[in-house]
C-alpha cells in the first residue's frame, strides 16, 4: 500500500465524519422535491434528473464524461438521458433547480432543528472546505466553482456536496490503482454487507443480471470472491481500498482538527438521524448488516 502523507488525524474520526455527513447531502437524489424541480425545469422524470443534476456543474457533458466521473454506472443507461437532457433544460437552470430542491427538502426533513445548529456545522464546513484541492478531482472540481450559497441550510448541503465528491473524485483514483471497473467495485463492495444491497445497486446503476455475474467471476477468477462471499484477499483489497480513499479525504478534517471534527461529526449525526428519522431514504437502498 503507498503511504499517503497527511496530517495527523484519527483514521477512523475521518470515516465516521463522512459517513455522518453524507445523508446530508444524498438525501436530495431521493427527496420528492428534486424530480418536481428538475422536471419543472424541463427534464423528463427518474433517473434523467440524477445524471444532468449531478454533472450540470460540469457543463453540458456527454455521457462519456460522465460514466467516467460517476464511474459506477452501465455507460448504456447514461447514454439514455445525455446528451438529451440538454436540449430539455440547461446546466444553468439545471443547478438552479437542483439548489431550490435540496433547500425545500432540507427545511422539510429537518423540522424544528435549532438555527444555531445548522449555522454552526455550515460556518466548520466552510472551513473544512478551504483544504481541498482540485488536481485530479474532475468532480469536485466542476462543484467548487459554484458559489457558496448565502442561506446556512445550503451551505450544509453545497459543503457536504463538495466534501462528497472530493471524497469520491479520490475514490475513483484508488479503485483504478487496484484495477476495479465501476461494475466490479459495486460488486465488490455490496459483498462487504455496508452501504446498497445488490438488488438497489444494480437497479440504479443499470447493470443486468448477465453483466452482474461476469462481474462477479472475474473478481472470483483474481482470488476476491467465492461461493458469492469476499474471499479472505477480497475482504483485503476492501479494506485497503477504504483505508486509502480515507487517507486521500483527511486534509478537510486535519484543517479543523480532531477537536473541531469531533463537533462536525456530532452535529451532522443528530442533523442526519433527523433525515432517517423523516423517512428520507426508501427502505431496502442501504445495507441493514
Amino acid at each position: 500500500m503507498v503511504s499517503v502523507d497527511q496530517p495527523s488525524l484519527d483514521p477512523r474520526l475521518v470515516a465516521r465524519t463522512h459517513r455522518r455527513l453524507e445523508p446530508l447531502h444524498s438525501h436530495v437524489y431521493f427527496a420528492p422535491e428534486t424530480e418536481e424541480r428538475l422536471t419543472a425545469a424541463g427534464l423528463r422524470p427518474g433517473r434523467m434528473g440524477y445524471f444532468a443534476g449531478r454533472a450540470a456543474a460540469m457543463g453540458a457533458v456527454g455521457p462519456g464524461v460522465v460514466a467516467a466521473t460517476f464511474y459506477n454506472f452501465a455507460p448504456a443507461v447514461v447514454a439514455r438521458h445525455l446528451p438529451r437532457a440538454w436540449t430539455l433544460a440547461t446546466p444553468e437552470q439545471v443547478l438552479a433547480a437542483r439548489h431550490d430542491a435540496a433547500r425545500a427538502s432540507l427545511t422539510r426533513l429537518l423540522g424544528d432543528t435549532p438555527e444555531a445548529e445548522v449555522a454552526e456545522l455550515a460556518e466548520l464546513l466552510r472551513e473544512a472546505c478551504t483544504a481541498l484541492t482540485p488536481e485530479g478531482r474532475p468532480l469536485y472540481a466542476a462543484h467548487a466553482e459554484l458559489p457558496w450559497p448565502a442561506d446556512p441550510v445550503l451551505q450544509v448541503w453545497h459543503g457536504t456536496g463538495l466534501l462528497r465528491e472530493h471524497r469520491g473524485d479520490g475514490h475513483v483514483a484508488v479503485l483504478v490503482r487496484y484495477r476495479l471497473s465501476g461494475l466490479e467495485a459495486l460488486v465488490s463492495h455490496t459483498l462487504t454487507g455496508r452501504g446498497f444491497t445488490r438488488e438497489s445497486a444494480q437497479l440504479s446503476r443499470g447493470w443486468s443480471d448477465h453483466e452482474w455475474a461476469a462481474a462477479t467471476a472475474a473478481l472470483a477468477d483474481r482470488g476476491l470472491v467465492a461461493d458469492g462471499a469476499l474471499t479472505a484477499d477480497g475482504v483485503a483489497l476492501r479494506a485497503a481500498v477504504e483505508q486509502e480513499t480515507d487517507e486521500l479525504s483527511a486534509a478537510p478534517f486535519a484543517q479543523l482538527g480532531a477537536e473541531r471534527t469531533e463537533r462536525v461529526a456530532e452535529l451532522a449525526g443528530a442533523l442526519a438521524g433527523r433525515l432517517l428519522a423523516a423517512g428520507a431514504f426508501p427502505p431496502g437502498v442501504l445495507a441493514t448488516r
